[in-house]
């Protein structure tokens, strides 16, 4: 053990205050420090002897300390060099950080009430805090506007948040003492440098922990805000304005080629996986070894067995990017992207040369978002038979069917290694090696080395067996793959590719599994300048706004041609019948100088009824 604590103990060269038994003790106000940082540190960690290994830890456990770091501050405690830190190197930045102070909080508030009025309406607190500095997510803010005691009538109260927050920090710290006050082997336990059994982890209320971070998000964003007036006392150093106005969609144009099912054609399934900040999917590579004429489709895939009822995602929409490599010279480059919808399809057509492609799904999240509706019920996924054996029940295995359905990329009926790879990396984060694969084809049924569906579901009936029947293990896959607890899709869409080449057989092959990368987002701006409309905006000549539609959606793209950091204001209050991928009708927008940046996607919520993109941008000073 000594071992193992030896590298990191020796980090900070201060004495802690039971270094030396013969010396003089540390006077109360130092004790008492010292108390307060273990107590913080034990309701994260079971032990002060346990080390900080994540950046989101130090942020936890800091905030347990009553302090409130920003991420510009956590910066500099955990840098990209950092791989851990000790209680004493806590100890050293809890000195260093201010705490939260009611009059900071309160005055930063009164400057975002330009009329004194004691309180902010909910839709201002909402623009606000959504859009400024470390910027909440709509579902921290909802979490902020179902407090009871600070909310009325759409009306947040500040300077009751400001009591609720300062008593929310100091009812966790008390109780987090109090904790470990009540435990004899934790107060034993020294602060840092001593080896014993620690006591078991103690954890404030849930009340108390759930609300705390919602509210360290407002103190931040309120007391660091560097502009903290209201989007309404606002100047403009330049407007651009975008109105279009989308007829119902029409009947799809057909451009698939006559003699079709004659062409060689590839396919692969893949799925995307919303993410809290992005969305994941599945990429590929495509060969060709001749020039050939080529038609590409992607649409989501329908898992229902039931006639006439398709799957809930099949209005999802999806788009496919084409990029060529370069042979190791540079980031390979955007060719082609589908562009024109078949029914659940978006397709393209046209000629690509011989040699190797990039293959990036993409959907806009117009349409795949988190779901916000609660599950009252959750579904069984195993029970006891009349021999109190195991089983998996029959609702339980047909979501385990349509799972087997997504992840047999193939569509073969089998899993090979590499297919049940892409489940295991996105399930558990780890990869199985050839031989654990050799072990698993053992006790499973295979057929020609790959995994059936059968021995697919007894892999999970073994699973539940060796938690004894505990399901939460299972519960982790299946949120991993998008589903919620009453065994419904709801965070994830299945799709599959098609590639048919006239005169090249075409080959694909899913090669990675990876988040909205900065490539995509390289390719997005790239598609929507070279298709889309420039619009120069009014009074700001180095800001350039695009924007690109098609069939289905519309897509705005922000050029900042200037060489400092810009911060737009978008306004989409004047939309009719529209859906943004922002999930909001006022944001903000920051764009590096010498930049793009998507500033956003918007589709139709009805696309049998007209719609109007009616679209305000500025600049801010």
């Amino acid at each position: 053990m000594s071992g193992l604590y030896g590298s990191t103990a020796s980090l900070s060269s201060k004495r802690r205050p039971s270094d030396e038994r013969s010396e003089k003790p540390q006077p109360n106000d130092e004790e008492s420090f010292y108390a307060s940082c273990r107590a913080a540190y034990l309701t994260v960690f079971k032990s002060s002897l346990d080390l900080i290994t994540e950046r989101q830890q130090l942020c936890l456990v800091l905030q347990r300390a009553g302090r409130n770091p920003s991420n510009r501050s956590l910066s500099r405690y955990w840098t990209t060099k950092t791989k851990e830190l000790n209680f004493d190197d806590f100890c050293a930045i809890v000195k260093r950080e201010k705490p939260a102070a009611r009059a900071d909080l309160l005055k930063a508030f009164r400057k975002l009430d330009a009329a004194n009025k004691g309180y902010l309406l909910h839709d201002e607190f909402t623009k606000i805090f959504t859009t400024k500095g470390e910027k909440m997510s709509p579902e921290e803010v909802s979490a902020v506007l179902r407090l009871a005691d600070v909310n009325n009538g759409g009306r947040l109260d500040y300077n009751k948040f400001c009591n609720t927050f300062i008593s929310t920090c100091d009812q966790c710290a008390k109780m987090a003492v109090e904790k470990m006050e009540s435990n004899n082997r934790a107060k034993r336990q020294q602060f840092g440098n001593q080896i014993e059994t620690s006591p078991e982890r103690s954890v404030s209320p849930r009340s108390y922990s759930h609300n705390v971070s919602y509210l360290y998000s407002v103190y931040i964003i309120v007391v660091e805000s560097k502009s903290p007036r209201p989007s309404s006392a606002r100047k403009y150093k330049g407007t651009a304005t975008t109105v279009i106005n989308m007829a119902p969609l029409k009947n799809p144009r057909h451009m698939e080629p006559s003699d079709l099912q004659d062409w060689p054609c590839t396919r692969s399934k893949g799925c995307f996986f919303l993410e809290e900040n992005g969305i994941t999917s599945h990429h590929y590579k495509l060969q060709l070894t001749l020039k050939s004429t080529v038609y590409l489709t992607i649409k989501p895939l329908n898992l229902s067995r039931a006639e006439g009822k398709p799957s809930p995602w099949m209005s999802v929409d999806t788009a496919l990017y084409v990029l060529k490599e370069s042979d190791g010279r540079g980031e390979p480059q955007l060719v082609a992207f589908t562009e024109l919808r078949n029914k659940e399809s978006y397709v393209w057509k046209g000629e690509l040369g011989a040699g190797s492609y990039t293959l990036i799904p993409f959907t806009t999240g117009c349409r795949l978002r988190k779901n916000k509706k609660q599950v009252t019920k959750e579904a069984r996924l195993v029970y006891r038979d009349v021999s109190e054996d195991l089983q998996l029940t029959a609702e339980f295995r047909s979501t385990l069917s349509d799972v087997f359905d997504i992840i047999d990329l193939d569509g073969s009926g089998f899993l090979s290694l590499e297919e049940y790879n892409f489940f295991e990396l996105r399930s558990s984060g780890e990869k199985c090696d050839d031989d654990a694969w050799e072990v698993c084809k053992e006790n499973f049924e295979t057929k020609n080395n790959e995994l059936t569906r059968k021995g697919f579901m007894d892999l999970n009936l073994m699973e539940a067996n060796d938690r004894e029947g505990d399901p939460s293990d299972l519960w982790v896959t299946l949120q991993s793959m998008g589903y919620n607890k009453a065994l419904e899709m709801t965070e994830a869409c299945p799709f599959i590719i098609n590639v048919y080449a006239e005169k090249s057989k075409p080959k694909m092959k899913a090669v990675s599994l990876e988040s909205s990368s900065r490539l995509l987002q390289k390719v997005l701006c790239r598609s929507v300048i070279l298709k889309g409309e420039a619009n120069p905006m009014d009074g700001c000549e180095d800001v350039i706004i695009y924007t690109y539609k098609n069939d289905a959606r519309i897509a705005s793209v922000i050029e900042n041609k200037s060489d400092k950091k810009i911060v737009l204001q978008v306004n989409n209050d004047q939309n009719k019948n529209c859906i943004s991928s922002r999930g909001m009708s006022v944001f903000a927008v920051e764009v590096p100088g010498k930049s793009t940046t998507v500033s956003q996607h918007v589709m139709a919520v009805n696309e049998k009824q007209e719609w109007v993109y009616h679209c305000v941008q500025n600049v801010l000073s």
